[in-house]
């Protein structure tokens, strides 16, 4: 019945309806697509759940002051002091500022500095819901009002400064990122398939794909208040081409095979289809339930990841097991060219390396397994070197932007941050109260006079130190132990520093719950495929390892090589989903074989063909994945340079050790006990060389 179905998708006729349908679909998207970034929201206090203080604190501060203002700074410093000339022209810039667009308020400053060094100037900006997008075009407006020169250095900090050096850390990515992937990738198929022309099939799929997921997300996250940022538009990017590849890889080479079988091409495409495509639904199916945990999250920002990532492989998969079929059953043998595999030539990957260490585990199974278990165990005690306490503003990226600097100078020389203050709201008959609770504790300015509004109050203070450090947190939490103690004042503590620190306790939260959620899901999908407890436990508490050992080695990695001073709260859970969702799919790619092979030659015969039979697409469709993982390093933020190098170095660590090494082992140690309770194999099986494939159709039994 199924192998109907996939025949009827690849027929003479209907291969060209499924081009047809997929090229104008892709054609209509690809403006919707382009329009991805417009929707993206990158500012933390929208990413955080209505549950939170400093959210809470923000809806009843609307009467104080505009949610959307934007306040920026302009920073000068020389070294040998600031002159009367530089005084004098930063007091006539204030005019300029006052005349720009969006301007709210008066300009304060310029503001000097104890030591004479430094000066600061604070503007406010409001250009609605959607003005931290403009950040980058007021940077440049500022820089050219305050170009500095002469010994006199100028910066734009504060939240707009930070704001445009974010979009400035993004930009590009949905043209550089998606270049340099889809090169990455084409080298790697290139040397995979040997052929100047196959890849083009793979990487115009990818594309189609790509344009398709896009233009929905956009569609979601303009309509229906999906949260889209510039990290899960770049994992979008990644995640499509990355999986898309190693779906086609995985086809491609079943194809291949049934082609050497099979003398009609359609009829072949038929039976690899039947074939592959459990094994390729059934790993889909796991990463896209596995991201979809993800919205279990208390943080917006990663409850949105998962459906944006969950839609980019739910549409991969479609087009790969419709489109690319198409593609391959009209373009015919040829395309394999120079080598095209002919009608009953012979299989070559019964004698190549994989079929080598086959024979070399089944001496000593038990023994190989051990041994690999104790080595990933020891890789995972670099888990205790792994801080993801958070990471400070100056920490976050990979490269020294201009609002960092200038929030350095201001720590420099004792300059309080203007744009960073701790903002209380309580009952207004409450509100002398909290203010002197708020007075003369440590890290905290002069609080100011309080604002009153019907019943509520609103007190605010400068704070020191960087917005998103340990140290500003600390001061967070002592205003909040301090205010709360004020009997019925029912005082909340917002700001800019709050919503870092409640983002950070969200996270935290986050990685309890979801983790074992995430488990949970692919262990039941591991036992309604391959219909058994033993398989999935092992196969689990394998891919668990691997993640241990990833992580582990990465963090002595981030520490000793990279020197990153930490990691940010969210990135063990965002390594752990995309681990153990794209990890269990090598597992199932090789087990879904290992199980088909069983019913004609026993789980241990069974286990050599398929290690045989899969090696070299799995380990291809490794590459690839880890590839385009690595490629998220090219952009200057911290987050996405752990979680690509975390997710390269523990996809090969799947693909090259567990799947290939310790699975197979287990495999072989303990034959049919692997399929309990299942009636699988109950025959005694014993190892022997690994038999050729057929060259005739074999029985399709599933």
């Amino acid at each position: 019945m199924h192998r109907q179905i996939a025949g009827r998708l690849t027929g003479p006729v209907t291969k060209w309806v499924v081009l047809a349908f997929w090229v104008l679909l892709a054609v209509g998207s690809a403006g919707f697509a382009q329009k991805l970034t417009e929707v993206q929201n990158n500012e933390a206090s929208s990413w955080l759940p209505a549950s939170a203080e400093s959210t809470r604190a923000l809806e009843k501060l609307a009467p104080f002051q505009d949610p959307d203002v934007i306040p920026t700074l302009v920073v000068y410093e020389r070294d040998s002091g600031l002159t009367e000339a530089d005084r004098a022209e930063a007091a006539a810039q204030v005019a300029e500022f006052q005349e720009l667009d969006g301007v709210e308020g008066e300009v304060l400053g310029p503001m000097p500095s104890e030591d004479g060094e430094a000066m600061q100037t604070l503007i406010s900006f409001n250009f609605g819901s959607d003005g931290w997008s403009a950040m980058p075009a007021v940077a440049d407006e500022l820089r050219e009002i305050a170009p500095g020169g002469d010994g006199l250095a100028v910066h734009i900090a504060g939240a707009g400064g930070q704001a445009a050096d974010a979009a400035e850390a993004f930009e590009g990515i949905d043209g550089t990122l998606l270049v340099a992937t889809l090169s990455v990738v084409v080298v790697i198929l290139l040397l995979t398939y040997r052929s100047p022309v196959l890849w083009i099939l793979p990487i115009f799929c990818a594309g189609i794909s790509l344009f398709t997921a896009q233009a929905l997300v956009y569609l979601l996250a303009r309509y229906a208040d999906l949260t889209v940022n510039g990290q899960s538009q770049a994992i979008l990017t990644i995640l499509v081409i990355g999986a898309g590849t190693d779906y086609a890889l995985l086809l491609v080479a079943r194809y291949r095979e049934e082609l050497r079988r099979h003398e009609d091409r359609h009829e072949a495409m038929a039976f690899a289809l039947h074939r592959a495509a459990p094994a390729i639904v059934a790993s889909a199916a796991t990463v896209m339930l596995g991201l979809l945990c993800l919205m279990f999250a208390e943080m917006n920002s990663t409850a949105g990841l998962g459906p944006v990532a969950a839609i980019g492989v739910g549409v991969t998969l479609l087009v790969m097991i419709t489109l690319l079929p198409a593609l391959l059953v009209i373009a015919g043998r040829w395309v394999f060219w120079p080598k095209r595999p002919s009608y009953r030539s012979p299989e070559p990957s019964r004698n190549g390396p994989w079929a080598r260490v086959g024979r070399g585990i089944s001496k000593r199974p038990r023994s190989v397994w051990v041994g690999t278990t104790a080595v990933l165990a020891l890789a995972c005690l670099g888990l205790f070197r792994l801080d993801a306490s958070g990471l400070s503003t100056e920490d976050s990226y990979t490269k020294e932007f201009d609002s960092i600097v200038g929030q350095r100078v201001l720590a420099e020389h004792g300059l309080v941050d203007q744009s960073n203050t701790v903002q209380v709201v309580a009952n207004a008959d409450r509100a002398e109260q909290v203010r002197q609770a708020m007075t003369g504790l440590e890290g905290v300015g002069e609080p100011s006079p309080p604002m009153v509004a019907s019943d509520v109050a609103f007190i605010q203070a400068p704070i020191d130190g960087d917005a998103a450090a340990q140290s500003t947190f600390d001061t967070v939490e002592r205003v909040r132990d301090s205010v709360s103690g004020v009997a019925g004042a029912e005082a909340l503590v917002g700001g800019w520093s709050a919503v870092y620190l409640d983002t950070q306790k969200a996270a935290n939260r986050d990685n309890v719950v979801i983790i074992p959620i995430v488990l949970l899901v692919v262990f039941l999908i591991l036992v309604g495929l391959l219909r058994a407890f033993t398989a999935p436990l092992l196969l689990l508490g394998t891919v668990v390892l691997s993640f241990g050992a990833a992580l582990g080695i990465s963090a002595l990695l981030f520490e000793y090589v990279f020197g990153f001073a930490g990691s940010d709260p969210a990135f063990p859970l965002f390594a752990f989903v995309f681990l153990v969702a794209l990890g269990i799919d090598y597992n199932i790619f090789l087990m879904t074989r290992v199980r088909e092979e069983t019913l004609h030659r026993g789980t241990r015969q069974g286990a050599l063909v398929a290690l045989t039979s899969t090696g070299g697409v799995i380990t291809s469709a490794g590459l690839v994945l880890a590839a385009t993982f690595l490629v998220l390093s090219t952009i200057p933020v911290v987050f996405l340079v752990e979680l690509g190098v975390a997710v390269a170095l523990g996809v090969m660590l799947d693909t090259m050790v567990v799947r290939s090494i310790l699975v197979t082992a287990l495999n072989l140690d303990l034959g049919p006990r692997i399929w309990w309770p299942s009636s699988l194999d109950r025959g005694d099986h014993t190892v022997g060389p690994t038999p050729e494939p057929e060259l005739t159709p074999t029985p399709t039994t599933a």
